[in-house]
């Protein structure tokens, strides 16, 4: 086993999962598993976090009235918003919850595939590799890439404005991070788009008591 900086505990234990754990099916398959399962893991927050949009949705005329109320006081706006958003139950940052939480998984797994000395590969092409320094390799990252942009096309189509070129900032990731990342990236992205396909339609929510 490599070895890494003293607090890399976390590398440390992704290591064993992803490369003595995973036995037979290798470390790329480990890698999406793993995804899957923490994907699972939150699927209860998901389902919240659904709901909690869905309820600030139905806030949106008295979020309109007190912008018109308190025009001239953001203080005072800002109290507002808060409170009607307590009364309601849910958070105004409520969507950023999933994001955060799956950030220490991404930067854990950047940290144990960013030596050259990881072995495991994808198609042929080390999972430890980036685009730059692909080599005969690049057709794999240009596939990755592909399906990454694939995904990010069928996110955006429920989004409006400028946020629907936010799903395309996962393709500029996995075009520099290595190949191990941007695998993660790919198969988040995509239970993303088919868990949005289904709790959006499935999800019900009572109207905000006034």
């Amino acid at each position: 086993m490599l070895a890494f900086a003293p607090l890399d505990g976390a590398v440390r234990v992704a290591y064993h999962l992803v490369f003595d754990i995973s036995g037979p099916i290798g470390p790329a398959l480990a890698i999406v598993a793993a995804t899957v399962v923490l994907r699972v893991l939150m699927l209860p927050l998901t389902i919240r976090q659904v709901r909690g949009e869905r309820v600030r949705a139905a806030l949106a005329p008295d979020l309109a009235d007190l912008r018109k109320k308190h025009a001239d006081d953001p203080a005072a706006l800002a109290r507002e918003t808060l409170a009607l958003h307590r009364t309601v139950g849910v958070s105004m940052l409520g969507g950023l919850v999933p994001a955060l939480i799956q950030m220490p998984f991404l930067l854990v797994l950047y940290r144990l595939f960013a030596s050259p000395g990881v072995p495991g590969s994808l198609l042929g092409a080390p999972l430890h590799s980036t685009l730059a320094a692909a080599g005969s390799a690049t057709w794999v990252f240009g596939l990755l890439l592909v399906l990454v942009a694939a995904v990010a096309w069928w996110s955006s189509r429920r989004l409006r404005g400028i946020l629907r070129a936010l799903p395309f900032g996962t393709v500029l990731v996995a075009a520099v991070m290595p190949l191990a990342t941007g695998l993660y990236l790919l198969t988040t992205t995509t239970w993303t788009a088919i868990e949005n396909a289904v709790l959006r339609r499935g999800v019900e929510v009572s109207p905000p008591a006034h």
